[in-house]
Formats: C-alpha cells, structure tokens, sequence
C-alpha cells in the first residue's frame, strides 16, 4: 500500500518506503543511518519551508526524523498488521506534520508530530484490523453455525451446555466459550458520537487504542540523548593517553571491577596521589567535550 495524499504530495514522491530496498530490516537499517539535526538545523530547514516553500528542507525534516516513525511503529506491532504498512502510514502523518510544523513555538519537531504520526497509524489500524475473526478454521465454522441451533435457551450457556456442545461438535470447551462470546458481541462505534452529551457513557473503544510503551516522542528524545552522550563519551576515551584511558574505564567504566587509587599506584609503580592527579586530569579533558 502507497499513499501520496495531496497533504503531504510535496515531499512523498522523493521518500523512501519500506520495500524499496527489498526487505523491512533494510530499509529501518538505512533510514536509521540519516544523521539526526540538532536544534539549530531543525530551526532553519523549518523556516526555510515555511517562508520559502523550499522542498529540499522539508524533505530532510522529514528524512531525519524517519527513524521516529520506525519507533513509533514498533508500538503496535500486537494488531497483527504489516510493520512496512505501519510505517508507511507513519510517514504519511510525519509529513502532515511537517507542513504543519511551526518552527516559532518553542518545541523540537519530534514531539509535534508524534501526534500526526500516531493518528495515521491509528486510523490504518481501524480501518484493516479486526477484533474477531469469526470462523477462521475449518472446526470454527462448523462451531460458529451449528452453535446457535444446539443453545437451548437465550443468553450465556453454563458449564454442562458448553461441555454438551464441545462434545456433539468434536471442539474444546475453550472454542465453545470464545465462539458464545462472538456471537453474543455486538458491533459497537470505535469514536464516541461528537453529539453526545452523556457524561457518564464509558470511553469509546478508540480511547484504548495506545502504543505499549511511554510517550513516543519522549522516548526517542531520550535514546537519542543517551546515544548522543555514549559517542561523546567513545570520543572523549579516544583522545585520552592509554594510561589515562585505562585508568577511567577500570575506575569509572567497568563495575565488576573497579579498583583503587592504590591498586593502580602499585600496578603502574607510582603514588596514589599521582594516579589520582592523572584521573583528574582526564576527566577534566572529558567534561570539556561534554560542555562544548
């Protein structure tokens, strides 16, 4: 399934979808390598498309921010639908997102349209998954119509009807039971009736439609801050002596072995002190790269 609806038609045509490198893992593998823009980046390609209708920025808004949608997709992946076709909804409301985005009001656009991305895939979801699937075996069908002429009475059966009918119908009691819930169901309006003034009517079904983990956006801004904060730290270690290396990892890195100032004066032949003033030394030279 394709979209290039008119609302995002600016940038579809030059993105990538999920099958165009062949395989899912692929395409979550390439796009996970678009490099993330810092705040200042964000600012300008988003003024660059709202004052000047400039394309090219708001295709890279939207290619950096394709890994959020794989996140976001990953969310719903117990609805039994396609994650490609997940994502691709996904991309739909990034790009709405986009053309709607405001770079003056003071937030990264990851957090706005995490709200677009997720109201695509929800409708997606509603319109393609379904909460039974009636008769899906061959012993199924047989259950589903032979069912309502073996009840002997209206309503819920009890344990000896349900074992009769298990029996007469060669299926399990569990089947039985879970057939006597469908039928007995009715169909009932995922959104609630805008006209409704019933304060006390329960939610309607769509208001339990969420992703199983925290706040997307919250989440990605999170794990993009700790892999942000690794790689400085992978770059802070690479520019230290391998003395001054060696003693952060064992003293700070490495908690099944951290050892003391002292264990380290003996293994390198010199005081404590001086190990101490050589610790200090790099990690002055690394929280100069965290601050910069």
């Amino acid at each position: 399934m394709t979209h290039t609806p008119n609302a995002t038609a600016l940038v579809a045509n030059n993105l990538p979808i999920p099958s165009a490198l062949g395989s899912l893992d692929a395409y979550i593998g390439a796009v996970h390598q678009i490099p993330v823009l810092t705040v200042e980046e964000e600012q300008a390609l988003a003024r660059q498309f709202r004052d000047g209708e400039d394309l090219d920025a708001a295709r890279q808004l939207v290619l950096s921010h394709l890994r959020f949608v794989v996140h976001v997709a990953r969310g719903y992946n117990g609805y039994g639908l396609q994650m490609g076709d997940l994502i691709q909804e996904g991309n739909i409301g990034l790009m709405k997102a986009v053309k709607r985005f405001d770079p003056n009001v003071g937030v990264r656009l990851v957090s706005f349209a995490v709200h677009w991305i997720r109201a695509e895939m929800h409708e997606f979801i509603l319109k393609n998954w379904r909460i039974v699937k009636v008769a899906t075996t061959k012993a199924q069908r047989k259950l589903f119509f032979n069912l309502r002429k073996s009840k002997t009475r209206l309503g819920w059966m009890n344990a000896e009807e349900v074992r009769a009918v298990a029996q007469d119908l060669n299926v399990s009691e569990r089947e039985v039971m879970e057939m006597e819930s469908r039928l007995s169901g009715r169909d009932v309006g995922f959104d609630a009736p805008s006209d409704s003034d019933d304060d006390h009517a329960p939610p309607a079904p769509v208001s339990y439609l969420m992703a199983n983990d925290e706040d997307p956006s919250m989440a990605y801004e999170r794990a993009d801050s700790e892999d942000n904060q690794l790689e400085l730290l992978r770059e802070g270690l690479s520019r230290l002596d391998a003395r001054s290396r060696d003693i952060i990892k064992r003293r700070w890195l490495d908690p099944d072995s951290k050892v003391t100032l002292q264990e380290l004066a003996d293994e390198y032949g010199v005081s404590a002190e001086r190990i101490r003033q050589v610790e200090a030394n790099a990690l002055k030279k690394m929280k100069a790269l965290f601050s910069a």
